[in-house]
Protein backbone atom coordinates (compact mmCIF):
# COMPACT_ATOMS: atom_id res chain seq x y z
CA UNK A 1 0.00 0.00 0.00
CA UNK A 2 1.05 3.47 -0.92
CA UNK A 3 -0.15 6.90 0.04
CA UNK A 4 1.31 9.47 -1.68
CA UNK A 5 0.17 13.44 -0.82
CA UNK A 6 0.77 16.38 -2.69
CA UNK A 7 0.00 19.89 -2.95
CA UNK A 8 0.85 21.61 0.38
CA UNK A 9 2.52 24.45 1.43
CA UNK A 10 2.48 28.35 2.04
CA UNK A 11 -0.60 30.31 2.06
CA UNK A 12 -1.48 33.26 3.57
CA UNK A 13 -4.94 33.41 5.22
CA UNK A 14 -8.18 33.61 3.66
CA UNK A 15 -6.40 31.73 1.32
CA UNK A 16 -7.16 28.14 -0.61
CA UNK A 17 -4.87 25.29 -1.06
CA UNK A 18 -5.97 21.67 -2.49
CA UNK A 19 -4.56 18.18 -1.27
CA UNK A 20 -3.95 15.08 -3.44
CA UNK A 21 -3.29 11.90 -2.18
CA UNK A 22 -2.26 9.01 -5.08
CA UNK A 23 -3.15 5.95 -4.26
CA UNK A 24 -2.04 2.41 -4.87
CA UNK A 25 -1.42 -1.12 -3.55
CA UNK A 26 -4.85 -2.02 -2.93
CA UNK A 27 -8.67 -1.85 -4.82
CA UNK A 28 -8.92 1.55 -3.98
CA UNK A 29 -12.45 2.15 -4.72
CA UNK A 30 -13.13 -0.86 -1.92
CA UNK A 31 -12.30 1.51 1.00
CA UNK A 32 -13.13 4.48 2.79
CA UNK A 33 -10.11 7.52 2.78
CA UNK A 34 -9.54 10.07 5.39
CA UNK A 35 -7.17 13.31 6.63
CA UNK A 36 -5.89 13.76 9.49
CA UNK A 37 -3.78 16.45 10.35
CA UNK A 38 -1.32 16.78 13.25
CA UNK A 39 -0.42 20.41 14.51
CA UNK A 40 2.83 20.70 16.30
CA UNK A 41 2.11 20.00 19.90
CA UNK A 42 -0.75 18.05 19.54
CA UNK A 43 -2.39 14.82 18.77
CA UNK A 44 -3.53 13.69 15.00
CA UNK A 45 -6.85 14.55 14.88
CA UNK A 46 -9.18 13.47 12.02
CA UNK A 47 -10.45 16.26 9.14
CA UNK A 48 -12.79 15.05 6.51
CA UNK A 49 -13.55 11.26 6.09
CA UNK A 50 -15.40 9.78 3.10
CA UNK A 51 -16.98 6.80 2.05
CA UNK A 52 -15.65 4.10 -0.93
CA UNK A 53 -18.12 5.56 -3.87
CA UNK A 54 -17.36 8.86 -2.33
CA UNK A 55 -21.70 9.23 -1.47
CA UNK A 56 -21.27 9.87 2.50
CA UNK A 57 -18.55 12.20 3.91
CA UNK A 58 -17.86 13.61 7.21
CA UNK A 59 -16.03 16.27 8.93
CA UNK A 60 -14.74 18.08 12.09
CA UNK A 61 -15.65 20.97 13.43
CA UNK A 62 -13.32 22.83 12.96
CA UNK A 63 -12.96 22.56 9.12
CA UNK A 64 -17.16 21.94 8.33
CA UNK A 65 -18.00 24.51 5.58
CA UNK A 66 -14.01 25.53 4.56
CA UNK A 67 -13.01 21.82 3.64
CA UNK A 68 -14.09 19.47 0.74
CA UNK A 69 -13.10 15.93 0.55
CA UNK A 70 -14.10 14.23 -2.38
CA UNK A 71 -12.55 10.94 -4.80
CA UNK A 72 -11.75 10.06 -8.11
CA UNK A 73 -11.63 6.01 -8.25
CA UNK A 74 -10.64 5.89 -12.02
CA UNK A 75 -7.51 8.26 -11.07
CA UNK A 76 -7.06 6.28 -7.33
CA UNK A 77 -7.07 9.41 -5.69
CA UNK A 78 -8.43 11.16 -2.97
CA UNK A 79 -8.51 15.22 -2.60
CA UNK A 80 -8.64 17.91 0.47
CA UNK A 81 -10.34 21.17 -1.34
CA UNK A 82 -9.05 24.11 1.57
CA UNK A 83 -10.71 27.20 1.54
CA UNK A 84 -10.66 30.25 3.81
CA UNK A 85 -8.07 29.06 5.63
CA UNK A 86 -7.03 30.05 9.18
CA UNK A 87 -3.63 30.51 10.53
CA UNK A 88 -4.65 27.20 12.78
CA UNK A 89 -5.13 25.08 10.04
CA UNK A 90 -1.03 24.71 10.23
CA UNK A 91 -0.16 21.39 10.45
CA UNK A 92 1.23 18.30 8.78
CA UNK A 93 -1.76 16.37 6.90
CA UNK A 94 -2.02 12.74 6.23
CA UNK A 95 -4.27 11.04 3.69
CA UNK A 96 -4.86 7.48 5.67
CA UNK A 97 -6.76 4.27 4.75
CA UNK A 98 -8.07 1.38 7.07
CA UNK A 99 -7.23 -1.37 4.85
CA UNK A 100 -8.65 -5.32 6.51
CA UNK A 101 -8.46 -3.94 10.10
CA UNK A 102 -4.15 -2.37 9.67
CA UNK A 103 -4.15 1.42 9.22
CA UNK A 104 -2.35 2.88 6.05
CA UNK A 105 -0.67 6.29 6.53
CA UNK A 106 0.97 8.92 3.96
CA UNK A 107 4.12 10.25 4.53
CA UNK A 108 2.62 13.53 5.32
CA UNK A 109 3.14 16.81 3.85
CA UNK A 110 2.90 20.48 5.53
CA UNK A 111 0.28 23.05 5.09
CA UNK A 112 1.67 26.62 6.86
CA UNK A 113 -1.39 29.39 6.77
CA UNK A 114 0.55 32.58 7.67
CA UNK A 115 0.52 36.24 6.48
Amino acid sequence: VQLVESGGGLVQPGGSLRLSCAAAGFTFSYYGMNWYRQAPGKVRELVAGITSAGGSTNYAGSVKGRFTISRDNAKNTVYLQMNSLKPEDTAVYYCHARIRGTSYWGQGIQVTVSS
